[in-house]
């Protein structure tokens, strides 16, 4: 009896020290451990680097002494575990992760990969500081109606109205929250602060709008609060709008994922203009989402890129597009809502005809313009180059697997 209650602590001993390896810096996944790692956590921290990269070789004992850092502030099991992937040794998850540069830093959430990389200062602090962010309760809670009054105005928010914390749709609401609280703030109110909101028995979580950004509706979700895809799917349409605000500290971001650019340019006060950029959007060029980076910029911010339109903030408004090649001007704003016209200034862009009339002027039928060989000549121009493809994944920073391969 005894030697086999011998044998089974050894087994329990082995299979925890394999998924929760106790060797000082990040845990080394591979095939065999990532699965089971990623589920019993509750964040996996994720350095996916290759041997041979000079950017990877110079971050690993980092974010190994950061892995041992965050090990001693979290050492309960299933919070948290940095772990790191040889990319050429485990071709398979670098696969399913997508990875496309080294060392590239992901974080995944209850087994549930985030939309976001960690783009931030790569230091152990850095990394510790992120962890405990990460960590942190996603959802705040209200204690009197009167307090959602007084909610930042310019965020996207959900509310949530609950009868008691330990109900299974509470907690379906946290996991959600939880993988998207970078997109959304969460609110929570429970018992009788919340009674009037919702019939008893039947918790509600409620959109509510950026009234700052947009004329968007608040909305109630009507669906199955007992079930974490369709909760989730709801909350991500609500809190990832279709048009979005571009930062230093999103840039990167944005520009990774390949699609041109149609910014709107603002005055940092100018609400109205940005209402009515993210209405003439949602209602004409929502066909255009997969071709497109629908986005508004503070011209104050992003003063380089207006000068290279030679404007300035005294032109504000403005639209143009960034093609990541060159950087096209809309003629005249004042005419962004005729029906129609916002949507040809994408199709020419497409049809690479705004290209062609900054090399040669504009395109016209008439056969005067045929009959002067040199009339093309006079009328070339060049068009600026693009700005915001200086913002994409630096090369000093990272490895580039489409410049290596």
């Amino acid at each position: 009896m005894a030697a086999a209650h011998r044998a089974l602590v050894a087994c329990a001993l082995i299979f925890h020290l394999f998924y929760n390896p106790t060797d000082s810096g990040a845990v080394q996944l591979t095939q065999s451990n990532l699965d089971m790692t990623l589920a019993s956590n509750e964040l996996v921290f994720i350095n996916f680097y290759a041997e041979w990269c000079r950017f990877s070789n110079i971050l690993q004992p980092i974010f190994d002494d950061a892995a041992d850092k965050v090990a001693s502030l979290f050492p309960d099991q299933g919070r948290v575990v940095m772990g790191k992937v040889d990319c050429d040794k485990e071709n398979t998850i670098a696969t399913r992760f997508h990875i496309s540069k080294y060392p590239t830093l992901k974080v995944i959430r209850n087994g549930q990969p985030t939309k976001r990389e960690f783009r931030g200062q790569r230091s152990v602090d850095a990394f510790a500081d992120f962890v405990k962010k990460q960590l942190e309760d996603p959802i705040k809670e209200f204690n009197s109606l009167n307090e959602l009054a007084e909610l930042d105005s310019a965020k996207r928010t959900i509310v949530g109205y609950f009868d008691r914390r330990d109900m299974p749709e509470y907690n379906i609401f946290r996991r959600v929250a939880t993988s998207l609280k970078e997109d959304c703030q969460f609110y929570v109110g429970f018992g009788e602060v919340t009674a009037q909101m919702h019939p008893p028995g039947h918790p509600i979580i409620v959109f509510r709008a950026d009234k700052s950004r947009s004329n968007d509706k608040d909305v109630t979700f009507m669906g199955n609060l007992n079930n974490f895809d369709e909760a989730h799917i709801w909350v991500q349409e609500k809190c990832v709008p279709l048009v979005r605000e571009i930062t230093f500290e999103n840039a990167e971001e944005l520009t990774e994922e390949g699609l041109p650019f149609l910014i709107l340019f603002h005055s940092p006060d100018d609400t109205t203009i940005i209402k009515k950029y993210n209405d003439l959007v949602t209602n004409e060029l929502l066909s255009e989402k997969q071709s497109i980076n629908f986005l508004t910029a503070d011209g104050k911010k992003f003063e380089h890129p207006l000068h290279h339109l030679g404007k300035s903030l005294s032109d504000l408004p403005l639209i143009a597009i960034d093609s990541f090649r060159h950087m096209y001007l809309f003629p005249d704003i004042k005419e962004m809502d005729k029906p129609g016209k916002l949507k040809q200034f994408l199709q020419d862009l497409y049809s690479g005809k705004l290209h062609r009339e900054f090399h040669y002027g504009p395109e016209t039928p008439s056969v005067e313009a045929h009959q002067d060989s040199n009339s093309v000549e006079k009328k070339t121009t060049s068009p600026p180059e693009s700005t915001f493809r200086k913002l994409a994944p630096s090369k000093n920073r990272y490895t580039l697997l489409r410049d290596e391969l």
